[in-house]
């Protein structure tokens, strides 16, 4: 019994990681831009509407953080997630350079790649 549990948890927390990749990669990097090896997503894009394209950014990135509530993520990782996602808000607020930093910073990847080795840690502790 405590078996299917276990497998129930980490089928769970493996659709949440591939969710979180497919969205990361959406917002984050899924424009090429042409003659580079370089890619911006769609909350770059969206940034570039002055104040109003960063705050819809800021709420889009907290699909991650609602995601890491779900699986029952601590409190530090949170944290963590949350100063990411408030240096991709400030730092997108600054005209022309912050958008710039927008394309770079890519918080969402950020926060999923920080969500994952967390859940994977946990997982490899378990067994």
């Amino acid at each position: 019994m405590n078996d299917n549990i276990n497998e129930h948890s980490q089928l769970k927390t493996q659709a949440a990681i591939a969710r979180l990749e497919r969205f990361s990669k959406l917002t984050d990097s899924s424009i090429g831009i042409p003659f580079t090896k370089f890619n911006i997503g769609l909350e770059a894009v969206i940034g570039l509407i002055p104040v109003i394209g960063d705050v819809a950014g800021f709420i889009l990135s907290s699909y991650v953080l609602v995601e890491a509530q779900r699986l029952g993520v601590s409190k530090r990782i949170k944290s963590k997630m949350i100063i990411n996602m408030l240096i991709d808000f400030v730092g997108g607020l600054v005209p022309f350079f912050g958008d710039i930093f927008d394309a770079f910073f890519k918080a969402n990847t950020r926060n999923t790649r920080l969500l994952k080795k967390h859940l994977n840690s946990q997982l490899v502790s378990q067994y």
